[in-house]
């Protein structure tokens, strides 16, 4: 019987240390300041973001950022069934507002409020381009040789899907050509990809002839871009950027927000070609 309560007080005693080593693991933690800020952000700004990451360890040496790239649409669905999210980059309003509850309601439908009041923020413009495969074998050189080659169904052309931002400008442009989604689709014109980064890699691989796509996608795979198009074509892009009202540390996650705007990580963003916003 003595062996038996012996053992059991072993058992509790190891439970015991164990316990403790948790706890003190959580309050180093805890005393040395070290502060988690996960960043989800769309799959365009995967090499930016990488890039500042690298020296913001320098201004902010307590702060780990960690980094979610995907779809604009696939993150906010994320987010609204419960990811944790401290900050949140879009590549359209549109996702944006489909959070905001202080947004549009015809945006907001779901009366969603995950947006935390007076954070958004207008953080850069970036521009729809059209970009050709290695050797350009169908010889497009604009948008306009575009259109005549998706009539002729002489072209495959990468875009992306409805969902996601870059797809929704794509749209606004076959619209501003009069151009029938649907029946480029039957006539085997059209090829999708979920995000951008898919639709870049169809491109760079040659398994279309071209893509629209942004310019910075372009830049960071070097591609040729035959043509940009304009704000008649499809408005601007702009990719809105908000810190989370769910978010435990806010503090943290506004000062990486306003670093995004200095002058230092603005130099990164520029040298692939996004913009600050006039």
């Amino acid at each position: 019987m003595k062996k038996i309560v012996a053992i059991i007080f072993a058992v509790f005693m190891m439970l015991g240390m164990t316990a403790c080593g948790a706890d003190d693991k959580e309050t180093n933690n805890k005393k040395s300041g070290e502060v988690e800020v996960v960043v989800f952000a769309a799959s365009s700004l995967t090499e930016t973001l990488e890039e500042i990451e690298k020296f913001y360890k320098d201004v902010e040496p307590n702060v780990k950022l960690v980094f979610n790239f995907d779809s604009s649409g696939t993150l906010k669905t994320q987010i609204e069934e419960g990811a944790v999210c401290d900050v949140f980059i879009s590549a359209g309003q549109k996702q944006m507002d489909q959070m905001d509850i202080r947004a549009n309601p015809e945006m907001n439908t779901n009366g969603l409020d995950f947006i935390e009041e007076g954070t958004r923020i207008n953080l850069l413009e970036n521009k729809v381009t059209l970009v050709v495969s290695e050797g350009n074998r169908k010889n497009i050189q604009s948008f306009d040789d575009m259109y005549d080659s998706l009539n002729e169904r002489s072209i495959l052309l990468g875009i992306g899907n409805a969902d996601v931002p870059v797809g929704q400008y794509t749209q606004k442009i076959f619209e501003y050509f009069d151009l029938d989604k649907e029946m480029l689709e039957d006539g085997g014109c059209i090829s999708y990809g979920s995000n951008v980064k898919e639709v870049t890699t169809q491109i760079k691989e040659g398994t279309v002839d071209c893509g629209i796509i942004y310019c910075t996608d372009a830049f960071s795979e070097n591609l040729q871009i035959v043509d940009y198009a304009t704000p008649d074509m499809c408005g601007q892009v702009i990719y809105p950027a908000a810190i989370m009202n769910t978010s435990e540390c806010k503090e943290a996650a506004i000062k990486f927000l306003d670093f995004l705007t200095s002058d230092e990580a603005m130099e990164v963003f520029e040298s692939v070609g996004f913009m600050p916003v006039e």
